[in-house]
């Protein structure tokens, strides 16, 4: 077996004492723990016999420490030894060598193979790492087999006082009520030691107050911060800083400390009444309505909720004529103005105002009533008021045959300020366009500018202005409605244009119309028309009118018989009449067409005008011309859908039919004086044609030799068909309307009647060949050489 043999004495002694205590005490138990069986390679022991006398053997067991101790922050100069490792297979011999694996093996933990000792390399903290895991085991030096099995042990690092107490949070932030009671809780502070809490009281944590004293205090178990102190005022002191320390070892002296800092505010509790700072205000206020006259404010010392107050008016000698209203943001009591305030009727109000919390706290009651009362005192200030009419508007009438420059009524209005300025009057003329009214400046009366006319117009509204003289930007309007009342000027007429017709065969008194009558005039008592046949047609009458006295009137006739050949037309001429003052008439015509009708009295035939006057077209002749009108219809119709269907020529219809582009080119002259344009050489005859032309405007500074030429007879008139030609074609273009208005270009390819060369055919020159001279060919150049060639050789060439 491997013994492990800690390196520390007093440890050994230690665990010897335990297992002896074991051994002694349980025995069996003892041999197990602490012991392992090698398995008998090495050999036994007697220890006695069995019941039938067999010798009994005992195994040697080795021992085994399955734990070393080591201590952290180790601070000397060598390796700290943890402890030695020892085989009983080990005779001394160098043949054992001890192996070591497991956490740190080789890097913090080295192990001598041959003695075993096993030492730390490095300091080992405890709190980075607690206790490390290793294996180990008994090799032969030459074989490398193993000696003894694996084994297992620990190294435990013991724990120092290496660390101090750290606090989870710095600062800490707390509040707690204003007036709290002795032993409120304010805040739990904890700190925290990394030390082993399970070895001595190294992480044993006690806490005590530096500062806030004796505001605070502290547990020194919990770390709970309480009130100390009673009645502490928001309104004294607010803000409390408490310094708190953490030490461990139990407080003990060497311990280590932490502190931290405790930030406290007292919060506000409504302990505290608003109180005004004065007893009596004085604000004045002007005479506006719905101004704010002033704010008062009441101080409380308490803030936030706390400080919310209500204003209200509890007295007043002016009941209604104002209001006051809180300012949230401000706190404050506004003032407002309800009724409107007169300088000239009263100049002075007092009012009582309360002011109280919206949130009391209960638990102060005790403190007194959380109200308070102050007087105001509100003087009214006089202000430039504008002219104030007697009424708020005024209604006049007037009637419409009333004389210009009429007065109709009038309108007043005085300057309510003490000083009592005169006031002008105006017509407002946006209200009065046409300019019917005017008023005088300066009594108010309204008088008429033109004539009127109810039926034009039966009302008119105007606004009338009133300005003070001292000061015209103070105004005031009222507004003015005229009624323009009726007079009896109009006479009644028909009520529409009346035309009937009367059968031949008609009899006497019989009805044939029933006329009613028309009056623009609107009387009080309303219409009462009277009909009656005008005097002149009276004598001789055909028809007569008989006057129902509701209005209307029936036209009768007054024989049996009426002949269309004699007489067509009639005209009844009607005398209505109304029943007012003055009374008004006119006469109307009735026209009546004489008609042939059958037995019951229905036309059967009348004139044109008759006919389309009574009874208009009849139904057949509506309907037929309601055919004609389909009719035309249908044949538009058809007529649009032949020619879509008809197909269109093509431009082109096949490709012989070619024909000529005309190309228009804008393009202008030089005018008249550029005779360098064009050569009219070109149509000239041969002799005409100049071998070199030289321009007019320069003097040639070269002369060519002479050109042997053809001798033509002397004549001025060699060109005249082609100056006639050209004379035409001029006079076709001048008297053409279709010509571009621009000079322009036209060429024409005309040669002349004939030719002084006459014919170059080599058929005709057979018979004057030998009267012609040639040799004139040569001096043309080398263009005419090959010509010159054929033609300009001696005789005795042309002979071959």
């Amino acid at each position: 077996p491997i013994w492990y043999l800690p390196g520390e004495a007093a440890k050994v002694c230690v665990l010897m004492v335990l297992w002896a205590v074991a051994h002694l005490s349980f025995p069996g138990y003892g041999l197990r723990a602490l012991r392992r069986t090698t398995g008998g390679r090495r050999g036994s022991g007697l220890t006695g016999q069995d019941a039938n006398g067999v010798p009994l053997r005992r195994s040697k067991r080795g021992w085994m420490w399955n734990q070393f101790f080591l201590l952290e922050e180790y601070t000397g100069t060598d390796m700290q030894y943890v402890g030695k490792l020892h085989s009983d297979g080990d005779r001394g011999d160098g043949s054992v060598r001890y192996v070591l694996t497991g956490e740190g093996a080789g890097t913090l933990f080295k192990i001598d193979e041959k003695s075993g000792d096993i030492h730390a390399t490095k300091r080992l903290d405890r709190e980075e790492k607690a206790y490390y895991i290793l294996h180990a085991k008994a090799v032969n030096q030459f074989t490398n087999e193993a000696l003894e099995g694996e084994s297992e042990f620990i190294i435990k690092i013991h724990d120092i006082n290496d660390n101090e107490p750290r606090f989870t949070k710095d600062p800490y932030m707390a509040s707690v009520p204003e007036m709290s009671d002795v032993g409120t809780s304010v805040i739990q502070v904890t700190a925290i030691d990394a030390d082993d809490a399970t070895y001595g009281n190294s992480a044993r944590v006690v806490y005590s107050i530096l500062e806030g004293q004796p505001y605070f205090s502290v547990d020194p178990e919990t770390g709970l911060i309480k009130t100390a102190l009673p009645g502490m005022d928001r309104e004294v002191k607010e803000h409390y800083q408490v310094v708190i320390q953490a030490k461990d070892m139990a407080g003990q002296m060497g311990g280590l400390s932490g502190t931290t800092t405790v930030s406290i505010t007292l919060s506000d509790v409504n302990d505290n009444p608003p109180r005004f700072t004065k007893s009596e205000y004085g604000p004045s206020g002007p005479e506006p309505l719905g101004s704010s006259v002033g704010a008062i404010r009441a101080m409380d010392a308490d803030i936030g909720p706390n400080a919310e107050m209500d204003y209200r008016i509890i007295g007043s000698d002016g009941p209604g004529m104002f209001d006051v209203t809180t300012n949230r943001s401000t706190q404050e009591g506004v003032i407002l103005l309800r009724k409107p305030l007169d300088f000239e009727k009263k100049r002075q109000y007092s009012l009582r105002i309360q002011v109280e919390n919206s949130h009391i706290n209960p638990h102060f009651y005790s403190s007194g009533p959380f109200r308070d009362e102050a007087t105001i005192k509100i003087v009214v200030e006089d202000v430039d008021e504008p002219p104030l009419f007697e009424r708020a508007s005024y209604i006049m009438e007037v009637k419409e045959d009333a004389a210009r420059n009429t007065i109709v009524g009038s309108v007043s209005a005085s300057d309510p300020d003490d000083k009592r300025s005169p006031v002008r009057y105006t017509i407002d003329r946006r209200t009065d366009m046409d300019r019917v009214f005017n008023i005088h400046a300066g009594n108010g009366s309204v008088f008429t500018l033109r004539d009127l006319d109810r039926e034009e117009s039966a009302w008119h509204n105007i606004s009338v202005i009133a300005t003070e003289f001292n000061n015209p930007r103070l105004m005031s309007r009222v507004p003015v409605y005229i009624r323009v009342l009726d007079v009896n000027d109009n006479a009644p007429t028909f009520a529409t244009n009346y035309e009937t017709f009367v059968c031949e065969n008609a009899k006497a008194n019989q009805r044939i119309q029933t006329v009613s009558a028309t009056d623009p005039d609107e009387p009080l008592g309303g219409h009462r028309f009277t009909f009656s046949l005008a005097p002149e047609a009276a004598g001789k009458a055909n028809f007569s009118v008989r006057d129902n006295k509701d209005n209307t009137a029936w036209i009768l006739t007054r024989r049996s018989s009426y002949n269309s050949l004699q007489k067509s037309v009639y005209h009844v001429p009607v005398v209505i009449s109304d029943g007012e003052y003055p009374m008004q008439s006119s006469t109307s015509t009735l026209t009546i067409r004489v008609c042939t009708c059958d037995r019951e009295g229905n036309m059967k035939l009348c004139n044109p005008e008759a006919l389309t006057a009574r009874v208009g077209l009849s139904t057949g002749a509506l309907v037929a011309i309601l055919l004609c009108v389909i009719i035309l219809l249908i044949i538009v119709v058809l007529f649009a859908a032949l020619r879509r269907q008809r197909k269109k020529e093509p431009l082109i219809i096949s490709k012989e039919d070619v024909r000529d582009n005309v190309v228009s080119y804008n393009d202008e002259g030089g005018g008249e004086e550029d005779t360098q344009a064009f050569d009219i050489g070109t149509l000239r005859n041969p002799e005409a044609i100049e071998d070199s032309k030289q321009r007019r405007d320069i003097i040639p500074e070269t002369f060519y030799p002479p050109v042997r030429r053809p001798v033509l007879p002397p004549s001025r008139d060699n060109n005249g068909d082609v100056r006639d030609f050209i004379n035409q074609r001029l006079q076709e273009n001048d008297s053409d309307p279709t010509a571009p208005p621009y000079d322009s270009l036209a060429t024409y390819a005309y040669e002349g009647n004939g030719s002084v060369a006459e014919s170059l055919s080599s058929l005709e020159s057979v018979t004057t060949e030998g009267d012609q001279d040639y040799n004139y060919l040569s001096e043309w150049g080398p263009r005419f050489k090959k010509l010159a060639d054929m033609y300009g050789g001696d005789d005795s060439d042309r002979d071959s």
